[in-house]
Parts: C-alpha cells; structure tokens; sequence
C-alpha cells in the first residue's frame, strides 16, 4: 500500500510540475513585452543665414588735418572719426563746413576744409559721397546705397530690408527681387554694385 501512495504520489508531483511549467509559460506569453525606450531627434530649429560681417572701411583724409593719409575705420564710422585718426585737424581748420556726423564709406575722401577755402558742394566727401569703387549690396548702408543713381531714401531702405529678411544678395541680379527695382534701374547700376 506504502508503494502504491509512493507510486501515486510520484505521478501527482509529476502532473504537479507539468502544470505549474505550463502556467508559467502561459503567464510568461501573455506577459506584455517590455517597449524599448524610443529616442526621438530633437526638432530642428530654423536657422538663418549668416550675416555677414561688415567689413572695415578705409577712407583717405585730407586738407586741415594734422596727418593727412589713407586710414583703416571700423563699420559704421563717421566723418569725426577719420578726423581723430589723422591727428585732428589743423590749426586753420574750418570745420563748419564739414558734415563730422555724415557716415563714410571704404574708398571714400574726407576733405577738412582750411579757413577762407572755397568748397563746392560737390567736393565736401563727407556730405556728398563719391563712390571709388563698386558698392557690396551686402555691407552698404542705406545712405551708401542712395548714393547709385535712380536709388533714392525709400528704394535704399527696401533693398536694406530685403537683406536683412533674406539674406545676403547671392548675385547682383537678386536685386530685382526687391520691389521697385526694375531691368532698367538695375543695368543703370550694374557696374557700380557689387556682392561679396
């Protein structure tokens, strides 16, 4: 009788097993998978294009000034300060009839007047600026700007704010992208304007 409750008992421990084998596999295939961390890319941001730096200007400084010479200005400087950089002006300086607050521009003439010299509009460099070169649409102040032909305040003012909206110019031909530059006004400046 003892083998036989052995005997039983054996087969009883074996179903046993077998059962809780397939309850674990059962749980184990409904169990639900564990999900993998999923990294997504940041969103890109929108980037704008460079400005470009602007570039120092070189102005040649003339007439009643201590040193008269060519001389390297930051951007954006004014007629007082080429004065400054050729050692202020002269004892017979006549500075009255010097815009000092006009902007100069690279390649530009700075003419300091003597006491009782006769200056034409036309020959004061700082209130009428002549160009030397070809102006970079990229750099040019609206005041430089003004100064091409057929180019007034408010076309100047568009052109400035279309680079800053878009960039800078990729070609001069880009130019008729702005409103109220036509074939005509751009082949009148062609020559005169440049993209750098």
């Amino acid at each position: 009788m003892l083998r036989r409750l052995r005997k039983q008992g054996g087969w009883i421990g074996l179903a046993l097993s077998y059962i809780l084998v397939a309850g674990i596999a059962f749980l184990a295939a409904r169990w639900p998978a564990p999900g993998g961390v999923q990294i997504l890319p940041p969103e890109p941001s929108p980037t704008h294009a460079p400005s470009p730096t602007p570039a120092p200007v070189r102005v040649y400084v003339s007439g009643a000034v201590v040193a008269p010479g060519v001389y390297t200005l930051p951007p954006g400087s004014i007629a007082q300060d080429a004065l400054l950089a050729a050692g202020g002006p002269a004892q017979d300086a006549d500075l009255s009839l010097v815009n000092l607050a006009a902007r100069v521009s690279d390649g530009q003439q700075v003419h300091i007047p003597r006491v009782g010299e006769k200056v034409s509009q036309k020959s004061q460099a700082t209130a009428i600026p002549t160009l030397a070169g070809p102006l970079n649409l990229n750099t040019a102040t609206a005041a430089e700007l003004e100064q091409l032909p057929g180019i007034g305040p408010a076309l100047a003012a568009r052109i400035v704010q279309y680079r800053q909206e878009h960039g800078p110019f990729r070609t001069v031909d880009a130019l008729l992208l702005v409103s109220g530059i036509g074939p005509s006004t751009l082949e009148r400046i062609r020559s005169l304007v440049t993209v750098e």
